[in-house]
């Protein structure tokens, strides 16, 4: 396969609707959000979901979710000792990590085990794979309402002993919180750098499967704070230059894609209440992929 030749840009609609769209765990899994009320998903989170994504796909990733790891090894050390086998040479083992394992070739990896030696012969393998695709964190193109639902667990998790015979064991029930998000529709944001892909060998093909991923990003993604159907990609634009270091930045491409309210809506429940219109840059093919 030869190595993807033509720089290219991305960008995702994605629409959540009653749902926790990505939870922070320093804010008591509430929804992310900035100071201002925009809904934000992490570049961490979108990547989690596209190598899923690649994994469902039969490709082989070296960052695997322990509920998702297909290959029975229990940490990212044992998974590269047990593909790479001790190998010293820092550029020899970044290549075979890139020709192993799609996620390293397409959004890069540090590996930094204590596990065999490096090129030095020093204790320690510290070898740094800088990949070729970038994602920006997710942003929502208006405020968002964040709503918050109280819960009640009524099962015991432990047998609890009762001192006597009137006591009454109230364990099993315990409140909660859940949080989601009413409605958003989100902007995901990207590129694929040549130079980037030629050192890690991203190929054509590779960028195929890339789209793929992001076309179906919430496939097999149901939980219960996000029920199947709550989080789509509503739109995807895809643009491919042609020449290595692209005919536009990727600045200007990505704001090419214009976002508004319609008139007369302040507080946006559903897609159709904005007006999505994308302006046309001379020579540069685009491809619109819509309501998935």
């Amino acid at each position: 396969m030869s190595t993807l030749q033509h720089k290219i840009d991305f960008v995702a609609l994605i629409s959540v609707t009653m749902a926790n769209s990505n939870g922070d765990p320093l804010n008591g899994n509430r929804p992310r959000t900035d100071y201002n009320g925009y809904g934000e998903i992490s570049d961490v989170c979108i990547k989690r979901k596209i190598r899923n994504r690649m994994q469902d796909m039969g490709h082989k990733i070296f960052v695997q979710s322990d509920s998702r790891c297909d290959d029975g090894f229990g940490s990212l050390s044992e998974r590269a000792a047990a593909a790479l086998k001790g190998e010293k040479d820092r550029d020899v083992y970044a290549k075979k990590a890139c020709e192993t394992w799609l996620d390293v070739r397409t959004f890069g990896q540090v590996f930094a085990f204590k596990d065999g030696k490096n090129s030095s012969g020093e204790k320690g393998v510290s070898v740094g794979v800088r990949g070729p695709v970038s994602i920006h964190q997710a942003v929502s193109l208006s405020p968002v309402e964040i709503e918050s639902m109280q819960i009640t667990k009524s099962v015991n998790g432990d047998k609890k002993e009762k001192k006597n015979e009137n006591d009454t064991d109230m364990s099993s029930d315990r409140m909660g919180l859940k949080h989601f998000v009413r409605f958003g529709l989100y902007k995901i944001k990207g590129s694929i750098n040549v130079q980037l892909a030629e050192k890690t060998g991203f190929s054509d093909e590779d960028a195929k499967v890339f789209k793929e991923c992001l076309r179906t990003l919430f496939v097999n993604d149901a939980s219960s704070a996000r029920p199947d159907g709550s989080m789509e990609v509503y739109k995807l634009y895809w643009w491919e230059h042609n020449c290595k270091d692209g005919q536009y930045s990727s600045a200007t491409v990505h704001r090419s894609v214009k976002v508004a309210l319609n008139p007369g809506v302040d507080f946006p429940s559903r897609v159709e209440d904005y007006q999505i219109s994308v302006e046309n840059l001379d020579g540069l093919k685009r491809e619109t992929i819509e309501e998935l």
